[in-house]
């Protein structure tokens, strides 16, 4: 059955049932058109809903998420890791899924199942292995049917990737001058291999997280633009597999029958997949068959895609280029579009229509960031007593912060930064990400007293702190010496965004304002712009994200910092530099 669906333009799309009827109006109700004489504050309460569903590293969540993109209802669930040996870290897709069901079921239990409208998904970039007839194929060692995910922190691949690496081949150009021990044709040769004859021989598909969750909803076997490119090696620019790179290292075998291993049909994200979602999907999550599925994005990408339709109110901070947006978890994305393309070494992308059409998407990130605050607190000597003093729900980090400011008041110092004047971190303990791309690495810390008390701890919590930041200074100054357009704000979410000393130390430290949204879920409101899109409720993707972005506090630099932080950020490069040479000294 054929119908126009109304926002602001006509579209055709198609719908089961007499659905089609009850959606158009939905949203005619939730998104009257400009000719309406209703009064903002008489139209009725938003009733059209749409499901993210977001897969970490360690949980699954669903959210059921309005038009506005205000976060209604949440549920998570955890899911389990395997370790079977060092740098192995394995999944189950059935565990994965059967965890999202037990969310959505959670979350939709109060609603009208008929006013929901899409649902979409973003996940970790890890790759999926299956076998004949969509069953899961063992990755591991243990050779567990269960295990068939390589999860995106597995490290086991170190030899394919340099490999790989050595080909120096034009698409590698695309991620930075490498490809990273995270990304999925170094796992896919390591199976190659080393589970030739037990699992490479047997593989019907292989998906990144996302991508399998889209099929798994609609039986539809599609790939996200964003996790061939980012992820994959796709070429975007030819809109191609690139089978002269596949047969350099060595998986031409991934060629045959028209790369339906790994994926014949790309979707750009947000666009519908196949006929919505199956009867079969649509039982487990007990909701309406045929609803719509947009396709994914990585977790990190939806965070992006959420907080790129932030608005501030001031022109020049929501101008989509000037834009830095930081999605600070175990570690950090920072991720930023650009019309043309930047090239930088070290920094991945520029990859085309990755999160959003008719723009370039860079790619930045340190691999270690909330994980790396954990272990400087959570290993310092004071720590436990720490804990002890905390109210009721109060987190250490707030403690700190606290213990902090006291500090500063009782040193009569202007300002709370000038605490660590003494001491120095260069905070590459998992290696540099960007702009560096140099897994090798390792952090250093200058300073360090015969002190173990609670404000030796605070001081150290601090200095890690600004170590990041210098750290996203570094990947803001090796994009502009591109010639990147100037950045005119930072924009964050993530656990750490909740953190405002964080997020100040960001701006002093970038001289750039900070934007952190009013809704801090933006992933999962990410995820739910992509089925916003994906049933046009909305017209396209940024329109989308412009109107599910909500809106943001500004956080701006604090003048008096500007000259320490300068300082500061000299001693952080001239670390980088140091340890350089300590490794020629022991090398040569």
């Amino acid at each position: 059955m054929k119908f126009k669906m109304r926002n602001k333009q006509h579209m055709s799309l198609s719908v089961d049932d007499g659905r089609a009827v009850a959606l158009e109006k939905l949203i005619e109700k939730e998104i009257p058109s400009e000719k309406s004489s209703v009064p903002q504050h008489t139209r009725p309460m938003p009733r059209i809903y749409f499901i993210g569903v977001d897969v970490g590293t360690t949980s699954a969540r669903a959210a059921l998420v309005t038009s506005q993109g205000e976060v209604i209802n949440q549920h998570s669930e955890k899911i389990t890791i395997w370790n079977p040996e060092k740098d192995h870290y394995e999944q189950s897709s059935d565990n994965i899924w059967n965890s999202i069901c037990e969310c959505v079921r959670t979350v939709t239990a109060d609603v009208p199942k008929d006013e929901i409208v899409a649902i979409s998904f973003d996940a970790t970039c890890s790759l999926v292995v299956l076998g004949e007839y969509g069953q899961p194929l063992s990755v591991s060692t243990t050779s567990s049917p269960d295990q068939n995910v390589i999860l995106w922190m597995d490290h086991r691949a170190s030899e394919e990737t340099d490999k790989i690496n050595s080909t120096k081949h034009e698409i590698l150009r695309c991620v930075g001058g490498q490809v990273s021990l995270e990304m999925q044709m170094p796992k896919l040769l390591w199976l190659k291999n080393h589970m030739y004859i037990t699992t490479w021989s047997k593989i019907w598909r292989t998906f990144d997280l996302p991508d399998f969750l889209t099929w798994r909803a609609t039986g539809f076997a599609s790939r996200s633009l964003c996790s061939v490119v980012c992820k994959w090696n796709f070429d975007a620019e030819r809109n191609q597999w690139c089978s002269d790179f596949l047969e350099q290292i060595g998986l031409d075998d991934l060629c045959d029958n028209n790369f339906e291993i790994i994926g014949r049909e790309i979707l750009k994200p947000g666009d519908p997949v196949g006929r919505g979602l199956s009867e079969r999907a649509a039982n487990e999550l007990s909701l309406n068959k045929g609803i719509f599925v947009g396709a994914s994005l990585i977790d990190a990408h939806a965070g992006a895609l959420g907080m790129f339709g932030c608005k501030t109110g001031v022109y020049d901070l929501d101008a989509m280029e000037g834009k830095l947006a930081l999605i600070c978890g175990t570690s950090t994305c920072h991720m930023s579009l650009t019309k043309s393309p930047c090239w930088a070494e070290g920094v991945w992308g520029p990859y085309k229509n990755a999160i959003l059409p008719n723009y370039y998407l860079n790619e930045a990130g340190q691999s270690a960031a909330g994980v790396l605050l954990d272990h400087v607190v959570m290993t310092h000597p004071r720590f436990k007593d720490v804990c002890t003093l905390l109210d009721e729900n109060e987190h250490i980090y707030s403690y700190l912060n606290k213990v902090l400011h006291q500090m500063a008041v009782d040193k009569n110092l202007e300002d709370v930064c000038l605490l660590t004047k003494d001491i120095h971190m260069w905070p590459d303990f998992h290696g540099n990400r960007s702009p560096l791309s140099d897994p090798g690495l390792r952090g250093m810390i200058c300073g360090l007293q015969l002190k173990s008390d609670e404000e030796e701890l605070a001081i150290l919590y601090l200095a890690t702190m600004q170590a990041l930041a210098y750290g996203t200074k570094h990947i803001i100054e090796t994009l502009m010496e591109k010639q990147r357009p100037k950045y005119h704000s930072l924009l964050f979410c993530g656990g750490l965004a909740k953190n405002d000393l964080y997020v100040q130390t960001h701006a002093d430290v970038c001289e750039l304002p900070a934007v952190v949204p009013y809704e801090q879920e933006m992933v999962l409101v990410g995820a739910a712009i992509l089925g916003a899109c994906a049933s046009k409720v909305y017209p396209s993707l940024e329109c989308a994200s412009q109107a599910m972005g909500g809106k943001g506090k500004i956080l701006y630099p604090e003048g008096c910092t500007i000259d320490f932080h300068r300082k500061k950020y000299r001693v952080f490069l001239n670390m980088l530099s140091d340890q350089r040479k300590y490794c020629d000294i022991m090398n040569s």
